[in-house]
């Protein structure tokens, strides 16, 4: 007498062919919801950069910050001009000792800074700066680019990829963010 015990192969292909269908319908939402969640967190960075520049013109007499190192931590406290402690080093370019930085990581989004003086003074104050975030993979961790400026005002590139990727401290309109596919957040 045989005894079956088991699965036959075309139960199995069956039950294979099952999780595929629903992985090939879970997948794509879930690659959706990473890019909406990484978009609102470099929305949500570019908000709190654009607050920390504006505390920091408020309580420095330079103007904007040179770079993003300005506005991070020290490396030991007091908090000065050169690190003012208004950012968290993910954003700030991670990097409390004496260096500048310009650029910085965070949730899939690459982070340029710009203002017109690397080291502001009272007789050369920084009156504008441009940050821009660019998606790291376009159409994986992101797929639009977006801008704040002095004006606090952030603004979103609408096409696949992101027509506008630079910035040079001007502000976001002077930089050329102004078109068909530009539109504030």
């Amino acid at each position: 007498m045989r005894r079956t015990e088991g699965f036959s192969l075309i139960e199995l292909l069956i039950v294979v062919a099952v999780l595929l269908i629903i992985a090939a319908i879970a997948i794509p939402s879930l690659l959706r919801s990473r890019i909406a969640a990484n978009e609102a967190s470099a929305v949500g960075s570019l908000r709190s950069l654009a607050t920390a520049n504006a505390t920091y013109a408020t309580i420095y007499a330079v103007g904007y910050a040179g770079d993003l190192n300005h506005l991070g931590p020290p490396a030991v406290p007091p908090a000065d001009a050169t690190h003012a402690d208004l950012l968290d080093s993910a954003i700030s370019g991670g990097c409390p000792t004496a260096c500048t930085s310009n650029s910085a990581t965070k949730s899939g989004f690459n982070f340029t800074y710009r203002a017109p003086n690397a080291a502001p003074t009272t007789a050369t104050p920084n009156n504008t700066y441009t940050t821009v975030a660019v998606p790291i993979l376009i159409g994986n961790t992101g797929t639009s680019t977006f801008c704040v400026d002095q004006t606090n005002v952030i603004l979103k590139d609408i096409a696949i990829g992101g027509g506008n990727t630079s910035a040079n401290g001007n502000g976001c309109r002077v930089d050329g963010w102004v078109g068909a596919t530009i539109a504030p957040i």
